[in-house]
């Protein structure tokens, strides 16, 4: 892992690596000011997208203009909603100007395997999303709560969805993306599906070891001190 990963600092640039970084602010306490900052360091890095809450992505729009990607989250972070609501929230959501959701499974449906529910929940978000304009849809299946067995399932069931990312962890329950885990996504993919790895990652080295697993995409609320810290490792 150690060469591959010297060998992706030697290929990839600090602008690639924030071209792969959903840089998220989902907190609750989230105010005006911490939205402008989050603003501030997506137009300075050019991260792939800024994520926030439903309620808040109209105002993003408002405070950052029209050139910001925005993405939002649907049914987070425990994914439990009806899936109803969750249509509600892709159609809100577009319709204030989001281009990518991030929605979580049911994994209560997975663990009894009713692979049915658990694929029309995920399916009908697909299509509301489509139908609204929304470019990308992220499923997160939350790997922490799940064995390897129901990991490779949940993949399966989201790749048949027809979504373009199964996401590992909402970073809001039990643990955080892993090398593990993100390789174990990406071969249950089969190169049919991108894997986008979420939950604590907070440095470079970090960042790239998901990389080399398998990521397309990492999700982290510290994008602006990951690519600060990248910088430092490219000069060195």
């Amino acid at each position: 892992m150690q060469a591959i990963i010297e060998e992706l600092i030697e290929k990839i640039s600090v602008r690639d690596l924030a071209s792969m970084i959903d840089h998220t602010v989902l907190k609750p306490v989230a105010d005006e000011k911490m939205l402008e900052k989050y603003i501030e360091d997506y137009k300075k890095y050019g991260f792939a997208s800024l994520v926030v809450p439903p309620s808040l992505v109209s105002l993003v729009r408002e405070i950052g203009g029209k050139d910001i990607r925005i993405a939002t989250v649907v049914g987070f972070p425990l994914g439990y909603t009806f899936t109803d609501a969750k249509v509600l929230e892709t159609r809100r959501a577009a319709e204030d100007g989001a281009k990518e959701v991030d929605m979580v499974i049911n994994v209560n449906w997975l663990k009894m395997k009713r692979y049915d529910l658990v694929l029309e929940d995920i399916r009908r978000v697909v299509e509301e999303a489509r139908r609204n304009g929304v470019e990308i849809v992220k499923v997160i299946i939350e790997a922490g709560l799940l064995t390897d067995e129901e990991k490779v399932k949940a993949t399966q069931l989201v790749l048949q969805a027809g979504a373009d990312y199964v996401k590992t962890s909402t970073g809001f329950t039990a643990g955080g993306a892993t090398v593990h885990d993100v390789r174990l996504l990406y071969q249950a993919g089969e190169g049919k599906l991108k894997v986008k790895a979420a939950g604590g990652i907070r440095h470079a080295l970090d960042a790239l070891a998901m990389i080399a697993a398998g990521a397309s995409r990492i999700g982290t609320s510290t994008g602006d001190k990951i690519i600060e810290e990248y910088m430092r490792i490219k000069k060195a």
